[in-house]
């Protein structure tokens, strides 16, 4: 987990996005940039987010490569379609992060448990790690619960957008999110709220708040 301060210097906060279903239309197994739509609200997000100065992360569970379905060197081609994206957008997309594996996996070299898939916080650590910002002052939104349990884990702020793409709701403390929205366009405009309110994005309070869009 990242400090906040480092050399001396506070670090800052970031907001980490899922990708599919949350940015994206979820696609399963997509690697096509041709087939990449922006979801519900994602592009009045990515305007939000990207007046807020701060860096903008993508992570995403990737388990096609770990099914044989499509090899890593596919993600890049993906990885550049979101960029452009979100400068279409007037955004930059800082760092995209990808877990390859999964433990049902049909190719040996990803075929195991890992600390890097959600709901572990790997990625979310990874991230941290590599573009210095500190967890504690961040905010994870994705549209599922894995998501959450990803971002408590990691020190983060969670939102969840309640978009529908959450079926189980196998529901415990580190899967209980601190605010819940419906849109992806509601969150961002919470979390930039929040974050030029504060100069940070401490981490709130336990309990699950529904936000009104």
């Amino acid at each position: 987990m990242s400090t906040s301060v480092q050399n001396g210097r506070a670090l800052p906060g970031a907001v980490l996005l899922d990708k599919d279903g949350t940015l994206l239309d979820d696609v399963p197994y997509n690697v096509d940039p041709g087939r990449m739509r922006l979801a519900r609200g994602a592009a009045a997000a990515l305007r939000e987010l990207g007046g807020l100065g701060v860096p903008l992360v993508v992570v995403t569970n990737q388990p096609g490569v770990a099914h044989g379905y499509h090899a890593e060197a596919d993600l890049v081609p993906v990885r550049e379609r979101l960029a452009a994206m979100f400068a279409d957008h007037g955004a930059t997309l800082s760092g995209f992060f990808y877990c390859p594996h999964h433990p049902q996996g049909k190719v040996s070299a990803y075929s195991r448990a890992c600390l890097c898939r959600k709901p572990m916080p790997g990625l979310l650590m990874q991230a941290a790690n590599a573009l210095h910002f500190a967890l504690d002052r961040s905010w994870m939104i994705g549209d599922i619960l894995n998501d959450v349990e990803a971002g408590r884990r990691a020190g983060c702020g969670t939102v969840l957008v309640d978009c529908g793409n959450e079926t189980e709701w196998r529901l415990s403390p580190a899967r209980q999110a601190h605010y819940v929205v419906p849109t992806l366009d509601a969150a961002a405009r919470f979390v930039a709220r929040r974050m030029r309110a504060c100069g940070t994005a401490q981490v709130p309070a336990p309990g699950m708040h529904r936000v009104a869009p």
